[in-house]
Parts: C-alpha cells; sequence; structure tokens
C-alpha cells in the first residue's frame, strides 16, 4: 500500500491561513505540517522549499483575487459601476481574501519581488476601477483620479477607527461609492 502524500493545494491552503493571520514569517514547514497533522517529510514531496511553497501561495492569492474575482463580475455582468462595486465586495470584505490581501500588503513593504505581484495585482483591479468611472466621466484626470479615491477607501476603510456619527460605516461607504462612481443618491 503506498503512502498517502498531502496534497499541495492543502499546504498552499494552510500556509494562506498562516500567512493571513501571522505575515510571512508564521508560514514555517513545521508549524503547517503540525495544524495538517501530517509529519513535514511529506511537504517536500509536495515543493523543493519553502521558497516555492510561498511562490505558490502567491499563484494562488493572485489567481483567486484577480482572475477569479473578475471571472465572477463578468458571468454576472451589470453596468460597469455594479461590476466594479462587485469586485470590491467580492475582494476587501470576504473572511478569506481580505486577511489574504492585508497580509501580501504588510509583506510588500519589505520584499521587492512580492511588492512586484502586489503592483500586478493592484493594476488589474484600478483598470475595472477606470472602465467603471470612466464609463460616465470623460475627463481622463478625473478618472484615474476617482479611482484612487476608490482604491484606496476600499483598503485604507480596513485601518481606520473613526467613527461616523449616526451614521454606520456602511452607509458611508456606500454613500462615498456612489460619489467615486458618479451615482445619484440612493434614497435613504
Amino acid at each position: 500500500m503506498g503512502v498517502v502524500r498531502t496534497p499541495r493545494e492543502r499546504w498552499v491552503e494552510q500556509g494562506l491561513r498562516a500567512l493571513a493571520t501571522g505575515g510571512p514569517d508564521a508560514v514555517r514547514v513545521e508549524a503547517l505540517a503540525k495544524e495538517l497533522g501530517v509529519t513535514k517529510g511529506g511537504f517536500y514531496g509536495a515543493f523543493a522549499d519553502r521558497e516555492a511553497l510561498l511562490e505558490a501561495m502567491l499563484d494562488t492569492w493572485e489567481r483567486e483575487s484577480t482572475d477569479d474575482v473578475l471571472a465572477r463580475v463578468e458571468r454576472e455582468g451589470g453596468d460597469p459601476a455594479s461590476r466594479a462595486v462587485r469586485a470590491g465586495v467580492l475582494t476587501f470584505s470576504s473572511d478569506r481574501l481580505l486577511p489574504i490581501d492585508l497580509a501580501v500588503r504588510d509583506w510588500a513593504r519589505r520584499d521587492p519581488a512580492v511588492a512586484g505581484r502586489l503592483r500586478r495585482v493592484d493594476d488589474r483591479r484600478m483598470d475595472l476601477l477606470r472602465e467603471a468611472i470612466g464609463a460616465t466621466c470623460p475627463d481622463p484626470d478625473e478618472v484615474e483620479a476617482r479611482s484612487l479615491i476608490a482604491f484606496c477607501v476600499a483598503i485604507g476603510e480596513h485601518f481606520l477607527a473613526a467613527g461616523h456619527g449616526d451614521r454606520t460605516r456602511a452607509q458611508v461607504l456606500a454613500r462615498a461609492a456612489e460619489l467615486v462612481l458618479g451615482r445619484a443618491p440612493r434614497d435613504r
């Protein structure tokens, strides 16, 4: 009877969980093996080394946070603004992608290769915003500025501790999206 190996995907998934909670230093083979309930020897049947695992983790994050999100957005359709909002919701409010995204951002501050990959992901996200805002705004300078504001709000609001008086964060974010996307305010 052959030895059952832990699939690469399980190592990657456990590595992404560790990254999301503790950053890249928390992605340690021995700790991952313990969490998976396997020996660390099986790791080397799936990966040459820790660096190969980190690369596979980044590949998975990039695919899930861009290709998969954009494919779902296109499949579900809608006007450009609705697609941009949906992409933001899928990326920046999920229990899975958001913690990984924030951890990758922190990691990118110290690792130029990760920073390059983050830039590629962010460029694709900005392209979607430019398309959405450009659908109703003819000024390319304004499109770029509003796209930047939208992206900064999507990321930065997770670090903001300020209150909003008698408004909820969700209400303020919804109004900010209306402003940035050039939509009329919805009835409250």
